[in-house]
């Protein structure tokens, strides 16, 4: 049986006060400039199809690093936020605005978070099937 190569030397270390988040895989990680204040869970036709849980951060402060086949994009509707995946193992990491703009912000897929860190933190529950309001 063949060996998985390891992800290690294509991938820089992340600071040690940064939390990272990875898909399944590992091909793809995210490098995050702190724990997440609130997360938010939507509930449009998109994102309950992707079963998410969001954490918003300026884009400037978060850093995608990826490995071997890199990840794909898809972008629907009016076209200004592209969904972003692992091509290697399907999972959405974020979405980042598709023209990016100085402070733009993203949002990252917190479920790629080990649970422990997401112990404690609010979760908001946004209607983005109807209303664009949080419904707490």
């Amino acid at each position: 049986m063949a060996t998985r190569p390891s992800l290690a030397p294509r991938l820089k270390a992340a600071p040690a006060a940064a939390l990272t988040s990875t898909c399944h895989c590992g091909a793809v990680r995210l490098v995050l400039p702190s724990r997440p204040r609130v997360l938010v869970s939507c509930n449009c036709s998109i994102c309950r199809r992707y079963g998410t849980l969001w954490a918003y951060f300026r884009a400037d402060r978060v850093r995608v690093e990826h490995a071997q086949k890199g990840t794909q994009a898809y972008a629907w509707g009016g076209r200004r936020l592209r969904f972003v995946r692992c091509a290697r193992c399907g999972c959405v990491t974020h979405w980042e605005a598709a023209r990016p703009r100085p402070a733009s912000r993203m949002g990252v897929n917190a479920r790629l978070l080990e649970p422990e860190v997401l112990k404690g933190i609010r979760v908001r529950r946004l209607d983005g099937a109807r209303t664009w309001k949080f419904l707490d």
